[in-house]
């Protein structure tokens, strides 16, 4: 039932948001095309719900790179703003989130929730230890618990913990305050950019070929 209702109220926010904020949309698009060569869109193949890929859209906010030529596991983190791979532009589009907008259409699609853990590459999903893979077990979101308590400013091993307290206690007043704290993290523009060593590649290094444990959350939690 809870469900049901979740999946109804993200049609309606989603395709009402796509309806109202065109005019932004069509901005910003027109924006990126000026500014540097280039799509409009982003798009990456993410984990969605049980693990399935899908493809995200986003606002490119960098310099354009054909997907087959990034190996994602020896990318550089963007960790500030100056990083020369990302565009004039972008900067102030990541700044303002303006860049996740198109998620909206994610989410009348079906492949993601206006709350819930933040998509994954699917890279990333080599990294989560076994009790954590609970994350997958809802559509991932727009926003989340991990988005108000820090973003990217926090660990990978911080976000996993938040993203599997979230599946835990999710219900549709734990949304709607996520929804509220957004709008105050969006405003004040915190943890857009994470520190390169907590980020989840080190965390692949550190572990040295061994599998990921349920330990390394809680250690890192306390």
């Amino acid at each position: 039932m809870r469900e049901g209702i979740k999946r109804l109220l993200d049609v309606i926010a989603s395709g009402a948001g796509l309806l109202v904020l065109s005019p932004l949309l069509l901005l910003v698009a027109v924006w990126i095309k000026l500014d540097s060569k280039g799509p409009v869109f982003f798009m990456q193949q993410r984990a969605g719900r049980q693990e399935r890929p899908f493809s995200i859209f986003k606002f490119r906010t960098m310099q354009h790179r054909e997907p087959e030529s990034i190996d994602q596991h020896k990318e550089q983190v963007v960790s500030a703003g100056h990083d020369l791979r990302i565009t004039g532009a972008g900067r102030f589009i990541r700044a303002t989130s303006l860049d996740e907008l198109p998620q909206l259409i994610n989410i009348l699609k079906g492949d993601m929730s206006i709350v819930g853990p933040r998509p994954v590459l699917m890279e990333q999903t080599e990294v989560v230890p076994p009790s954590y893979k609970k994350r997958f077990s809802v559509r991932p979101g727009l926003t989340g618990l991990a988005q108000v308590r820090g973003r990217r400013s926090l660990g990978w091993l911080q976000q996993l913990a938040y993203d599997a307290e979230y599946v835990e206690q999710q219900s549709l007043m734990l949304d709607l305050r996520i929804l509220l704290l957004t709008v105050k993290v969006v405003v004040m523009g915190s943890g857009i950019y994470g520190e390169p060593g907590l980020n989840w590649r080190t965390y692949r290094d550190r572990l040295n070929g061994r599998p990921p444990r349920d330990s390394d959350v809680e250690e890192a939690m306390r």
